[in-house]
């Protein structure tokens, strides 16, 4: 797709407005029925292409006592193993590829920080189908040709910025390729190249929030109408503070890199009521992560991926541990939607036998007067007692007074929402780590 630069980009449509029908792709036009339809019957062209071409796959099945012919229908899929990041580190680096190493185009890796990384191999048909998936969902946050796209995730190893890149490319978009760090440089590049969208991780955009200001810029002024976020869990209360701090619309783009990257599900504008997955290219379910049973549509658990058109490396079955429910389509009625990502089941911290998200903690803290949104849970042991100090940043403006009422409210929301007594240190305004991509929020430092 081309456009006039000379012209003005369209603006976004209004919350509730419908994307006009001949901005939708004929996947997006599809009937639930139609969708259903076309899972099966790539759902089963993936469960052979997976059987017939990695050994792992192989043996899973044999195990499970299932051969791919035994999918006639969608819910025979919960006969069929699944796959887990563990399986990925176990046949490091490429072991998991379905097509040979002449065929792979790009590979991408985790950061593997808690161990090997997940290798991840894309076929040119892959790349393709990728970047229309990418380009689909910046149509859907309200994207359109001829905007200038300011692309903040991280470039290299990392799915989001390469991603995001070819994506926006595909939907006729110029490119500014930005990756993370050098705040102040970012700040500078979005107030002289004027972009429409910027592409970034929730906490890094409030740290890039904090620049404008300590820069004495307005963020409301910018150009940005649009902001996609992915990458990291964040609440309702996080797109409140962001939408009203810099005059955007928020929405969430789901994704990782195991199942393809950024764009596997998209929060539409219109709606802004949680991402409807690519169900055309993905067959999501959602299982009880102790038993291991399939949900019912509207049940929380833990969110489980099928990819149906991948050519390097299929997934079948596919455990994220994010944790979320499957709804009913609004926006693009064809397909389902999951609720807004806020916990997985490894983000979850037990103190003192009590279950906490991090998220829990944003929720509280950013609707308390006097403080920012950058908070840190720090988890120490106080003889055989854990003990869990929230630290949270006072604003600039928030006297010692209005300190100490801010850290009374939020322990007292601790304790009425989540059930757990808890110490509140308001700390001064920016002494806390900044994020410059994926933020991590826990601090455990409790003796074994």
């Amino acid at each position: 797709m081309t456009s006039d630069l000379t012209t003005p980009a369209a603006a976004p449509p209004r919350r509730g407005e419908p994307l006009p029908a001949e901005l939708l792709d004929d996947a997006e036009r599809m009937s639930r029925e139609e969708v259903r339809d076309l899972q099966l019957r790539r759902l089963r062209q993936t469960l052979r292409h997976a059987y017939d071409n990695v050994e792992l796959y192989r043996t899973k099945f044999d195990d499970a006592g299932v051969v791919p012919g035994d999918c006639r229908s969608l819910e025979d899929l919960a006969r069929f193993p699944f796959t887990t990041k563990a399986d990925l580190r176990e046949t490091y680096p490429f072991g998991m590829f379905a097509v040979p190493m002449s065929e792979v185009r790009r590979i991408h890796a985790s950061s593997g920080t808690t161990g090997r990384p997940t290798v991840v191999g894309y076929t040119d048909r892959d790349l393709s189908t990728w970047a229309d998936l990418i380009a689909r969902s910046i149509r859907a946050a309200g994207g359109r040709p001829g905007h200038k796209v300011h692309i903040s995730y991280g470039y290299g190893l990392f799915t989001g910025g390469l991603g995001a890149h070819y994506g926006a490319e595909r939907a006729g978009c110029t490119v500014i390729p930005a990756s993370g760090g050098m705040t102040a440089r970012q700040v500078q590049i979005i107030r002289d190249f004027a972009p429409d969208i910027i592409m970034i991780t929730p906490s890094y955009m409030l740290t890039l929030l904090d620049e404008f200001e300590r820069q004495g810029v307005d963020p409301r002024s910018t150009s940005l109408k649009i902001g996609i976020f992915g990458a990291e869990p964040w609440t309702e209360e996080m797109r409140r503070e962001i939408e009203e701090r810099m005059d955007i619309h928020a929405v969430d783009i789901y994704g990782l890199s195991e199942v393809m990257g950024p764009g596997v599900a998209q929060e539409c504008v219109e709606t802004k009521d949680g991402p409807h997955v690519w169900e055309d290219h993905f067959h999501p379910e959602v299982v009880d992560p102790i038993t291991d049973q399939v949900l019912a549509d509207g049940t929380c658990g833990e969110l489980v991926f099928t990819s149906l058109t991948k050519e390097a490396l299929p997934v079948i079955r596919y455990r994220t541990r994010d944790l979320t429910r499957l709804l009913p389509g609004t926006a693009r009625p064809g397909f389902r939607r999951i609720e807004k990502i806020t916990g997985r089941c490894d983000d979850m911290i037990i103190v003192r036998g009590v279950n906490v998200f991090p998220t829990q903690i944003e929720e509280i803290v950013l609707r308390t007067p006097g403080v920012t949104p950058h908070f840190q849970i720090q988890l120490t042991s106080r003889g055989r007692m854990d003990h869990m100090t929230i630290r949270v940043e006072a604003r600039p403006d928030a006297g010692p007074e209005q300190r100490e009422t801010a850290a009374r409210a939020i322990a007292r929301g601790v304790k009425d929402g989540v059930g757990l007594s808890v110490e509140v240190a308001i700390v001064a305004p920016e002494s806390l780590e900044r994020s410059v991509g994926k933020l991590r929020r826990v601090k455990d430092q409790r003796t074994a």
